[in-house]
């Protein structure tokens, strides 16, 4: 249908701003959790994929419904790969499927632009990217608090109608996340610095142990696990990422670039005989750790704040059910509050190590209980 036309009526007279009805395109992770934190909240979600089975696995597991509203609902939700979002948004306009339309995609002034070169009114439609996600894909993977206390970006222009601007708001209310407004291609660039340059960084790492010998991947420790973590994540997905943000994406690589050079140049200069030489190359080594401890303060701390310098608790743990709940409990019973924790598994034994990490006037304490109540406390 020509883009315009509309097969609902698009009655605009005395209407709200209150999310009842949505239509979600696109049940993979973030379209089934934005589908399921809707439906959890009393909002009726009708679910559409390319792919039937997938929409039917979404509403089996409570996101909705895959049967077709019968008319205009309140907000449309496109969440499909970024070579789709104009595509798509363009043919559920035309039919005037919803009172206001968002897309949920980790690029933004791609799809604009591509919107605005097919002449649609664009008053009725946000670009937003909620700051979530999972190695995981599919409807399987969706849940409902996804999003809850995550950065979702949303990025009106002049031209956007206030009413879908308080709806996306509400959606983000719905979803308990945390609404951020930013211009599209500022996010792009963001999102190149804290999301796509980092995962093809992790994965450059990880690759590195495809062909590493048996025994020096079994030395694995936690540092190793925390880069690559996110390696794990599906290439198809992310190859419809980066093609959609490649221009950010390649700059902040080149200085990445620039960096390696340096440090490998520095580290071949600790091997010289020359003791000017291995000067220089410790002082390079020295720059490039002492900036990234400059870089690494700066990631927001605990609900967004300011970094917090906690300390490290650290617990021996057999791999029994119920040792963190025992361990939590103590600390309540001490009236200690963890502030977060991590867990490190000791490779090919029944055992790890979990680090709490808690104010530092509450550490001793907390090692005192712990101790008094049999666990082994590591320094």
């Amino acid at each position: 249908m020509t883009p315009g036309r509309a097969a609902y009526p698009t009655h605009r007279a005395a209407r709200t701003s209150t999310v009842r009805t949505a239509a979600v395109h696109g049940t993979g992770l973030i379209g089934t959790s934005v589908a399921l934190a809707l439906a959890s909240r009393g909002v009726t979600v009708h679910l559409v994929d390319h792919d039937p089975e997938q929409a039917r696995t979404a509403a089996a597991l409570g996101a909705g419904t895959d049967a077709a509203p019968e008319g205009p609902v309140d907000l449309v939700v496109v969440a499909v790969p970024p070579a789709h979002v104009a595509s798509t948004l363009a043919e559920v306009m035309g039919r005037g499927v919803g009172r206001g339309y968002i897309d949920v995609a980790s690029v933004k002034g791609g799809p604009r632009r591509e919107l605005e070169a097919l002449g649609l009114d664009l008053s009725s439609y946000i670009g937003t990217h909620p700051m979530s996600g999972r190695e995981r894909s599919g409807p399987l993977a969706g849940t409902a608090d996804l999003f809850e206390g995550r950065p979702w970006v949303l990025t009106p222009t002049r031209d956007t109608d206030t009413e879908v601007l308080n709806l996306a708001l509400e959606l983000v209310a719905l979803c308990r996340a945390v609404p951020v407004v930013m211009e599209a291609d500022a996010h792009d660039r963001a999102v190149a610095l804290v999301s796509h340059m980092p995962h093809l960084v992790s994965s450059m790492v990880a690759a590195r142990l495809q062909d590493a010998e048996e025994t020096a991947v079994r030395l694995c420790g936690q540092g190793i696990r925390d880069v690559t973590r996110i390696a794990a994540s599906d290439p198809r997905m992310w190859i419809d990422i980066l093609s959609a943000n490649p221009g950010p994406v390649a700059e902040l690589l080149a200085a990445v670039s620039a960096d390696l050079d340096e440090t490998v140049e520095a580290l071949r200069a600790l091997q010289s005989s020359d003791e000017d030489k291995r000067r220089l190359g410790a002082a390079g080594i020295e720059d490039v750790l002492r900036r990234g401890n400059a870089g690494q303060v700066r990631v927001p701390g605990k609900h967004g704040s300011a970094p917090t310098a906690y300390e490290i608790v650290a617990v021996l743990i057999d791999d029994q059910p119920g040792q963190l709940a025992r361990i939590f409990g103590d600390a309540d019973r001490a009236g200690v509050n963890i502030e977060d924790v991590r867990i490190e598994h000791a490779t090919g034994q029944q055992a790890g190590l979990v680090q709490l990490m808690v104010e530092p006037a509450a550490a001793a304490r907390l090692s005192a209980a712990l101790r008094e109540r049999g666990w082994a406390i590591r320094q």
